[in-house]
């Protein structure tokens, strides 16, 4: 029997523009297991955000998802009213923002704002609110969390808030909870301890997590399955460690290689060369051509999905070295 929280196929999500159609989101699909942490990486504007707030229903005109399934515990949730996403948004499924100041109210004390989440969702008591707001912030490593109830999100420290909009995103213990970068402002102590609760908390409540990053060094600490995502489209994917030890994708070597690197210091760092392409203009074949010292006349067409084992990509002409 599949065991799978969350399941993506054939995400299509458009903007129409003055300039033209960006293909933001481009037949991306992906499966998120129970317990399972999968990591979507890329550079900026490679369509992880798109797909995220794709996934929770939250992507505002201009844009528009075209096509695909999301599938939540079997659900098709592309069919689902607006009054019923009303109800899955922070009951089945959650999202934890980059900034915690876009999903906390700086003139609400923490507990009022974690009690509302929970009451919204379940017929429960004020008290009994509490009590569950209080256990969610305990979960997240927050110390003495019954002063923090009191407490207002101005108050408190970047990497306390950001624990505040993780327990708030697990309070309803949902199946699926989306993080977008949500580390990305802190530093690397505060990040580590958060990154640990993150590991900790979706292993034990069997919740599957879909995390959103750029770095690559998060996620091989972090994630069990990495989908590598440039121009709107899932270019490699596979298990963290085949991904890291092995890349088969120009473009996933070049974001390990310009990782810097405890035997490398003093050197220069080795960037990818360019820049992504506008989504509206995306050159023609492989949209990672023009930056790819592996290029060739064949990459003039859209490589097609290449399996092998627990591995997919997109190339003609990959890396076979392990």
């Amino acid at each position: 029997m599949s065991t799978s929280a969350l399941k993506v196929n054939g995400l299509v999500t458009h903007f129409e523009t003055k300039a033209g159609v960006a293909k933001a989101v481009n037949d991306v699909s992906f499966s998120v297991e129970q317990g399972q942490i999968v990591a979507l990486v890329g550079e900026s504007g490679s369509g992880k955000s798109v797909t995220a707030m794709s996934l929770m229903n939250l992507v505002d005109p201009p844009g528009r998802i075209v096509a695909g399934e999301i599938l939540l515990r079997g659900n098709n949730l592309r069919t689902v009213s607006a009054r019923e996403w009303n109800r899955i948004r922070g009951k089945e499924m959650a999202m934890v923002f980059q900034d915690p100041m876009m999903s906390l109210n700086p003139v609400i004390r923490v507990g009022d704002q974690l009690t509302e989440t929970i009451r919204i969702h379940a017929k429960v008591s004020q008290s009994d609110a509490r009590v569950r707001a209080c256990a969610a912030l305990a979960a997240v490593g927050i110390p003495a969390p019954a002063e923090r109830m009191r407490a207002y999100p101005h108050e408190l420290s970047g990497g306390m808030r950001q624990r505040i909009a993780i327990a708030n995103a697990i309070v309803n213990e949902p199946a699926v909870i989306i993080a977008d970068e949500p580390t990305t402002a802190l530093d690397v102590t505060i990040q580590a301890q958060i990154l640990y609760q993150i590991r900790k908390l979706t292993k034990e409540r069997g919740t599957g997590l879909v995390w959103i990053t750029h770095d690559l060094s998060v996620v091989k600490d972090l994630a069990d399955y990495v989908c590598v995502m440039y121009a709107g489209r899932i270019v490699e994917k596979g298990t963290v460690a085949d991904v890291i030890r092995s890349p088969r994708h120009p473009y996933t070597r070049g974001l390990i290689d310009s990782l810097p690197k405890s035997q490398d210091r003093g050197s220069l760092l080795k960037p990818i060369p360019g820049s992504t392409p506008p989504l509206f203009n995306l050159p023609s074949g492989c949209a990672f051509a023009p930056r790819c010292g592996r290029a060739t006349e064949a990459c003039r067409k859209v490589p097609t999905v290449t399996r092998t084992d627990d591995r997919e990509f997109l190339c003609f002409h990959p890396y076979t070295n392990d």
